[in-house]
């Protein structure tokens, strides 16, 4: 690789205490769940309000048009994690958690303040788009710092747990977003709640932002980042290594990540707050339920992630994912049957469900995305192949569910695309050797870059 050859200092830095982890768990849990509220914020506003007051004109393709500006984020996330990944890889874990935490909630904040087309006309809608562009951005850099941040403090036998400390942030926002929707919506009328209610959630994004930015200055950087700076052994060009040698393995993660992420999008992005309260829908059920539904589930998924974690320590990364793969399609099989009850505690029993499969499938990602890469590029095999296996997963998902049901009038035809992008994350595993406990420090740089590719020789 591409380094610098400065003499290698004889001073190693401390290692992280116990007091340390726990400090740097807790921001990333702060950190990532402030990020994922704001990127939630936005796919349920889309969901909910976004197709009248900022796509009225297009009559009735304004809710698939709100639903492609959820995906189009997606498309900038493979920006934000080269950048980040280049950068975290040169200057650090920390710096670049700090700056996308200050650029996603600065987007958002911005979003709660924008006119609407009956105000500006077309502006309206091509700020919204460009604001969802940033949000994209700053998530595609966010998630891979979180996750070394945790993984690399972590203890080698506890990494999964530790590990999933960023990952709860993702159903933690959730259940943030759709709760505080939610609440707004039990106190205000739906007439004010289309006039300006909806603005709230984005607004509180200041002071969450101010709380998750506060967090993360208190922690220190990464033990493994710190001794490659220490040795001067940081990469020049990380992502030309990355590409150069492991352009295979971003792939086949990228595609793991793709079975989940397709899934949990169909409340995340949502497509299911949507399908159920569209009162031109087979549901029309009413909204403040139905979000409580998605808050409820929310918090299984949290348990569940949490769970996978601790227990991929134990019985190791891959096989922990074999038994989410099962729970998923289990899930997927039975979400719509129960959803199409038009019952809401149905509804919620279906919801809650599914977020056990993804939990199981999400929790162990950040240890077994850390253990996949060495570590001079590790920070953008992450984070790269995390946003392209969000492309190829959830970018779209609402909208071809959305155009699934149109052009089939079933939800069946949603059921089976769901299954297949779960067969898809399993066979990826498949595709995956386990290195569960892997040393990730620099002194191991030539164990780690030894493919984990099982179709490859070791």
């Amino acid at each position: 690789m591409s380094k610098s050859v400065l003499p290698e200092p004889s001073s190693s830095p401390p290692p992280a205490t116990t007091s340390d982890r726990r400090r740097v768990a807790f921001a990333t849990v702060v950190g990532t769940t402030v990020e994922w509220y704001d990127f939630f914020i936005y796919a349920s506003a889309a969901a909910l309000v976004f197709d009248q007051l900022f796509f009225a004109g297009l009559g009735a393709n304004s809710t698939l048009v709100a639903f492609v500006t959820v995906g189009v984020s997606f498309l900038f996330r493979p920006l934000g994690a080269f950048l980040a990944g280049h950068f975290g890889d040169r200057y650090g874990r920390r710096r670049v958690l700090v700056l996308t935490l200050i650029l996603m909630g600065a987007a958002t904040t911005l979003v709660g303040v924008l006119p609407t087309f009956d105000q500006i006309g077309i502006a309206a809608p091509l700020l919204l788009i460009l604001l969802r562009i940033v949000q994209g951005v700053s998530a595609g850099g966010e998630w891979g710092g979180a996750v070394l941040m945790a993984v690399e403090h972590a203890p080698p036998k506890r990494r999964g747990l530790y590990g999933a400390s960023p990952q709860i942030g993702v159903p933690l926002g959730l259940l943030l977003a759709s709760g505080v929707l939610a609440l707004i919506t039990l106190v205000l009328p739906d007439d004010a709640f289309l006039s300006w209610g909806w603005r709230i959630p984005f607004l509180l994004s200041v002071a969450l932002i101010g709380v998750g930015h506060y967090v993360r200055r208190r922690v220190e950087e990464s033990p493994v980042f710190k001794e490659l700076a220490i040795r001067r052994e940081r990469t020049r060009t990380p992502l030309v290594q990355l590409f150069r040698r492991h352009s295979g393995l971003v792939l086949v993660a990228a595609l793991m990540f793709a079975g989940n992420n397709a899934v949990g999008y169909m409340t995340t992005g949502g497509y299911i707050q949507n399908y159920a309260t569209d009162p031109q829908g087979p549901l029309g059920l009413d909204r403040g339920p139905v979000l409580w539904a998605v808050t409820a589930s929310a918090a299984t998924w949290l348990l569940s992630t949490w769970i996978a974690g601790a227990v991929s320590d134990r019985i190791g990364r891959r096989r922990t994912y074999m038994i989410g793969w099962l729970a998923q399609l289990a899930g997927v099989l039975a979400l719509f049957p129960l959803v199409n009850t038009g019952d809401i505690g149905l509804l919620t029993l279906g919801l809650m469900i599914l977020t056990i499969g993804l939990g199981l499938t999400y929790g162990p990602q950040a240890s077994f995305y850390a253990e996949l890469f060495p570590a001079s590029i590790r920070f953008s095999g992450v984070s790269i192949s995390y946003a392209i296996g969000a492309i190829i997963g959830g970018a779209f998902a609402p909208t071809i569910a959305t155009a699934l049901v149109s052009a089939t009038g079933t939800t069946t035809s949603v059921m089976v695309y769901l299954a297949g992008m779960t067969v898809i994350g399993l066979i990826a595993t498949l595709l995956l050797r386990d290195r569960t406990g892997i040393p990730l420090g620099p002194d191991h740089e030539s164990e780690q870059a030894v493919s984990p590719l099982r179709f490859r020789k070791p």
